[in-house]
């Protein structure tokens, strides 16, 4: 996995696995984002002339926010062209991607599981039922005839 930070034209952060899809003579003819986020930075990134500054550290925090956001896709492919630069980001920075995308794989996963254990557990009708049923709505139409009639 080749976690990166792109810098786009558009000045969005992107962060991603990207990789280059190369042409026959090895001319990078796309690059191809999987499960890319908008990494937007939270806190101050200046400290104000007058601020006072307890230790060497500043503690940052990130937010991340799905890339394009009205897409299902996870793999995206763009323009090298609107690429301005891309770069290793801090390591804490790509830890918290990687937490990131390990708990919407967990939760994926799981919203599957679920999905396939409501259909388990849909009982199945047999035909004595759905006679009792048939029976129960016709008594109810007449019922309602008889008082509304």
């Amino acid at each position: 996995m080749a976690i990166k930070l792109a810098l786009l034209k558009s000045g969005e952060q992107v962060i991603a696995d990207i990789m280059e899809l190369v042409n026959e003579d090895d001319k990078v003819v796309s690059l191809v984002f999987s499960n890319p986020y908008i990494a937007k930075l939270l806190t101050p990134e200046l400290l104000m002339e007058n601020s006072v500054q307890l230790n060497d550290e500043i503690e940052h925090k990130v937010a991340f926010s799905p890339w394009i956001v009205l897409s299902s896709d996870k793999k995206m492919a763009l323009d090298p062209k609107w690429i301005v630069t891309i770069v290793e980001p801090h390591e804490w920075i790509k830890k918290s991607y990687e937490e990131k995308m390990n708990a919407v794989t967990a939760e994926q996963s799981q919203s599957e599981n679920s999905i396939a254990d409501i259909w388990a557990n849909v009982p199945t009708v047999d035909d004595d039922e759905e006679e009792d049923k048939i029976t129960l709505i016709e008594n109810f139409e007449v019922l309602t005839e008889e008082t509304n009639g």
